[in-house]
């Protein structure tokens, strides 16, 4: 109850922000941004936008990804017109198809431009079952796969940055409080619905596609630790982005419920402002492995804190990644280690 009282106040918390501090708030602290290299998914709408717009602001040189091609110039052009000297780089790529990853990664390659911070950020909800062309179910796919790959094919990339320049490299993995409501066996849970959707709970998929960012996250943290790179890797909660409430209303009683429900929500500069946090402010050098909210570290669940869990995703998912024809996965297994 204290926790969401807080929140409902925009308390701040140690790091000096709370829930109701903006992007642009928490990166007022680090204003010149133009040595900076930036990869930002899901950036043509929402918070991703709002993240991308801040960056640009700070002089941040952007690259761009999307699906949707007009969608990005779109984007592009909003943050031209409002920040003229900006530099951003459109680029094609599709999350849910690992051929898309490997052909971005090797577009990217071929600008030979450095890389400082990979933001994480593209999102999926699919209300319907649906399989990638890689056989994986489509939330899955999108939300975590996807930037698996996307991350272990740009890592060299971005430790070879941070050695040359000496600036921190850093990876921000955007997931959500939703992550906490998956229990039971992931990778088994992953096998069923990429077979067949008779059992499809759309929510639970979600739910497990956020918690395999945070367990991502985890063990990423660790591997960085033990090459001794300078990169890290962090998490983060957005927050519900409030948006336009189009259903009929009658009567007091729903008033009151949408009036209280409007308190839980945030904006979508106040959505962008822990991504934004996490991504470029100075205090949180050579912190790595860690799960944000509201600009605040806090605690994931506990299957997102679970260590042998996460070293448990990643070797399935370099399975699911592997282009050898010898590599099968097989969700029945238990996975042990």
């Amino acid at each position: 109850m204290l926790e969401t009282v807080k929140y409902l106040l925009g308390s701040v918390g140690g790091s000096g922000y709370g829930s109701r501090s903006t992007a642009e708030q928490v990166t007022e602290s680090s204003p010149d941004l133009r040595h900076i290299t930036a990869i930002i998914t899901g950036a043509t709408s929402g918070i991703g936008a709002e993240t991308a717009r801040v960056l640009a602001k700070r002089g941040a040189r952007l690259v761009l990804p999307a699906r949707s091609l007009k969608a990005a110039e779109d984007a592009k052009a909003r943050i031209v017109s409002e920040f003229p000297d900006s530099e951003i780089i459109i680029m094609a790529l599709d999350l849910s198809s690992l051929t898309s990853v490997r052909n971005f990664v090797s577009e990217f390659e071929s600008l030979q431009l450095p890389l400082n911070l990979l933001i994480n950020n593209a999102g999926k909800f699919a209300h319907e079952h649906a399989i990638s062309e890689d056989g994986i179910e489509m939330t899955f796919a999108t939300n975590y796969l996807g930037h698996f790959l996307l991350t272990k094919l740009l890592l060299n990339k971005m430790i070879g940055t941070a050695a040359a320049t000496g600036v921190q490299g850093r990876i921000v993995n955007v997931s959500s409080a939703i992550h906490g409501w998956f229990s039971g066996d992931t990778i088994r849970y992953l096998g069923e619905i990429s077979r067949s959707g008779s059992d499809y709970d759309e929510t639970r998929a979600y739910a497990l596609s956020k918690l395999g960012n945070v367990l991502h996250t985890k063990e990423l943290a660790r591997r960085l630790k033990e090459m001794d790179a300078n990169v890290t890797v962090n998490c983060v909660h957005p927050g519900i982005v409030r948006t336009r409430l189009t259903r009929e209303r009658e009567g007091l009683a729903t008033d009151l419920a949408f009036l209280m429900a409007s308190k839980l929500l945030k904006t979508i500069p106040q959505a962008a402002a822990t991504t934004c946090y996490v991504a470029t402010h100075p205090r949180l050098v050579d912190v790595s492995g860690k799960y944000f909210a509201d600009c605040n570290e806090t605690l994931p669940s506990k299957l997102g804190s679970n260590l042998s869990e996460a070293a448990r995703l990643w070797s399935a998912s370099e399975i699911m990644v592997s282009k050898s024809s010898n590599a099968i996965f097989d969700p029945s297994s238990q996975w042990e280690y």
